[in-house]
């Protein structure tokens, strides 16, 4: 029972960020990258307080727990940063595949700090997921010929692999929390970084102006994306840290079908193979754990 609802988190994130960052992507280029994170995560702290406000006085007694749960804000704070600055100086066709390594950064944190061990065919089954993903990502093949030569490279891996540890201390948070209270901490920090810079660059006028402006866009991904995180934080509370984050990250796919299906968009045949391996290996993997 437990595992079937660890699993179904991880199908409500994907589900989630499939369409979150539809709506992200959408208010970024109009509002930009700091009012669209300051936004998203306002209107989480708001929405979760009153089901965690009596938890804030025990989480933050804890010297440990404040540690890990500021620790989680901090860190998910400066890989947004960058993710944003690697889409900025790269491609997106360059950088989107690299972020496919923190699914793996995810898993090894796990299996060091936590000693969660995985079998042989999980492990086999991650691995084949995350090369369907990357896959998927992969908008031509002669982009792999360009890779190293791409200035944003280097700054796409350190912003996976902190994401990758992100994802791991945002578990590690909602265990020794809860999920909602880790969320609610992260998009507290995260709100008050984005507002100062936004204040410090004299823009906040903007912001109800741009509420105005773009409702649906706003709300839309202000509901997915933290429909999204919290639905991960409560899947990493009931199954293992890797196969949680593995899972939601097949988000892509979903993104990519949409693409398929509603814009008429072609795929290339190494992406029709990447989608046929990551689904294969995602139902598998979830019926096997």
């Amino acid at each position: 029972m437990v595992l079937s609802l660890g699993l179904l988190f991880c199908f409500l994130a994907m589900f989630g960020w499939s369409f979150g960052d539809f709506f992200i992507q959408k208010s970024a280029r109009k509002i930009g990258n700091w009012e669209t994170l300051f936004l998203v995560t306002f209107t989480g702290a708001i929405i979760l307080f009153p089901f965690i406000y009596k938890e804030i006085p025990i989480s933050f007694s804890q010297v440990r727990v404040v540690s890990i749960i500021l620790g989680a804000s901090l860190v998910l704070f400066f890989a947004a940063l960058l993710d944003l600055e690697s889409l900025k100086l790269g491609k997106l066709a360059v950088v989107e595949p690299i972020w496919s390594w923190e699914i793996p950064v995810g898993a090894l944190l796990a299996y060091f700090i936590f000693k969660e061990n995985l079998s042989l065919y999980q492990v086999i089954l991650i691995v084949c997921l995350v090369s369907g993903l990357f896959l998927v990502s992969l908008r031509s093949l002669d982009v792999v010929k360009k890779i190293l030569l791409e200035k944003a490279v280097f700054l796409a891996f350190a912003s996976a692999t902190i994401m990758g540890a992100a994802n791991f201390l945002i578990g590690w948070g909602a265990r020794v929390t809860t999920p909602l209270m880790i969320n609610w901490t992260i998009n507290v920090v995260v709100a008050l970084l984005c507002l100062f810079y936004i204040l410090v660059k004299k823009k906040g006028k903007n912001i109800l102006k741009n509420v105005k402006k773009y409702p649906k866009i706003i709300f839309g991904m202000c509901l997915f994306d933290n429909l999204a995180w919290i639905a991960l934080a409560y899947a990493m509370v009931l199954i293992p840290i890797a196969i949680a984050v593995s899972l939601s990250e097949s988000y892509i796919i979903i993104g990519v079908l949409l693409g398929v299906f509603i814009n008429k968009e072609r795929i290339k045949p190494h992406q029709i193979m990447g989608i046929v391996l990551a689904v294969l290996a995602a139902i598998i993997l979830a019926a096997i754990s």
